[in-house]
């Protein structure tokens, strides 16, 4: 599971004291609730069933989804489908092509979402072998699904703008300048990305 508000606060708490910025931020904004969601393939799928459609589509897809596969579906249950009973769900050529990737790759034991490696590093590895999924996903996935406390996504567009929101940069910092600017922060990485998510449009900074 995701970090929780105790952990954030600490983690939060920890950082505040390193950087007298992010102390102010803390003090205006207050503590960003937890992010958290299950473990398992199926919060990856999700993941795929959501990539560039609203969260109304996404929504609505996964509930067709769901009513054809059952509520306790397996990888095969996905795989034994066709395209077109796959199609009549909402799920693209594209989202077919990712979710079988995905449920291959579980099925076949090449990715165990219940021991992925400990290693950050080699869990996003791991992860970015299912196609369609990206750095970026598998960070996502790591710090609301399993809570792991040293991630940070320095693509997330959110994260560079709330960052620079906090520090008071003039322009927002690239991937690169993100990433440099949080090593500071290590090993409280993943609880600062979700206080940048929660002061990217916060009104009280």
């Amino acid at each position: 599971m995701g970090l929780t508000a105790a952990q954030i606060k600490t983690a939060l708490d920890e950082v505040a004291s390193r950087e007298p910025r992010i102390a102010a931020a803390l003090a205006r904004a207050g503590y960003p609730e937890p992010r958290i969601r299950p473990t398992g393939y199926k919060t990856m799928l999700r993941t795929i069933v959501g990539q560039q459609v609203s969260v109304a589509s996404a929504s609505s897809m996964w509930n067709k989804l769901e009513a054809e596969l059952g509520p306790d579906f397996t990888p095969n249950c996905l795989l034994d489908r066709d395209f077109d009973t796959l199609r009549a769900c909402g799920l693209s050529r594209q989202k077919q092509g990712y979710a079988r990737s995905l449920c291959e790759l579980v099925a076949a034991g090449e990715v165990d979402f219940d021991n992925l490696p400990k290693d950050d590093e080699e869990a996003i590895a791991q992860l970015t072998l299912i196609k369609g999924i990206g750095r970026w996903s598998a960070e996502i996935y790591l710090l609301f699904a399993e809570g792991r406390q040293d991630i940070w996504p320095a693509g997330d567009l959110a994260v560079m703008a709330g960052i620079g929101k906090i520090l008071g940069l003039e322009d927002r910092p690239d991937e690169k300048a993100t990433r440099a600017l949080a090593e500071q922060w290590r090993p409280h990485r993943g609880a600062t990305a979700i206080f940048t998510w929660h002061c990217y449009n916060n009104p009280a900074l």
